[in-house]
């Protein structure tokens, strides 16, 4: 059996952390840890490591060397065991553009054993309830993809949201509804890691900020 590596209510504990696709180190030694609850925003040049940091705790990426975990799992072991336990929503959003919101989200409540009235909560929670939730994905604006993906993380219960540039092309009012999500999400226990090139100046919402650079967290801003 495998045992948990990180230190005591990490939710994700990396040290000396390297993925090596192809033996390019895009993750070359990084050194975290995160709390339940915490939102957290990984910054940093493109190809700096956000998105291979993202994968890691996903469980899509193998670690090569140094420690990591996740909700307790040991990532150099039991990637399997991660990746049914986590949340993670990249650039495609992983939803069927042919159902509805709510068949989209319904389906995913089959395969957990979340009921109906759970499914029209998730809806209304995340501002897809009335038209909305019966208007099929591909006719969804993007940031109603956005909420709709995410709306499939809640239904499954997911406490660890990994989210790879989530704001990226939306609107001001779509940003906005965004962060309320993740307030609410944060606020219910649910760890939110999303990468951005967002730069916050209201300190009411700013996220804690980790900056990547080479594969490396170089500054951490609480």
């Amino acid at each position: 059996m495998n045992m948990p590596v990180g230190s005591s209510g990490s939710v994700i504990h990396l040290r000396d952390a390297v993925v090596a696709p192809a033996g390019f180190p895009a993750l070359a030694g990084a050194t975290l840890d995160v709390g339940a609850g915490e939102l957290v925003a990984l910054r940093g040049a493109n190809g700096a490591g956000k998105t291979t940091l993202l994968r890691l705790c996903a469980g899509l990426a193998p670690l090569a060397r140094g420690a990591a975990s996740v909700l307790g799992v040991d990532l150099a072991g039991n990637r399997a065991t991660v990746r049914r336990s986590v949340g993670f929503v990249g650039h495609r959003n992983g939803l069927y553009g042919e159902l509805t919101a709510r068949e989209n989200i319904a389906f995913v409540a089959t395969l957990v054993g979340a009921t109906h009235d759970e499914v029209e909560v998730v809806l209304d929670g995340f501002g897809l309830a009335g038209r909305l939730a019966d208007t099929r994905a591909s006719a969804l604006s993007a940031g109603q993809r956005r909420r709709t993906a995410l709306a499939s993380l809640a239904i499954r219960r997911a406490r660890l949201w990994l989210l790879d540039e989530p704001h990226a092309a939306l609107d001001v009012d779509s940003r906005q509804q965004l962060d309320r999500v993740f307030r609410e999400a944060t606020a219910s226990g649910v760890t939110v890691v999303y990468t951005t090139h967002e730069r916050y100046t209201d300190s009411q919402r700013m996220p804690r900020t980790i900056t990547l650079d080479a594969g490396r967290v170089v500054h951490d801003h609480a």
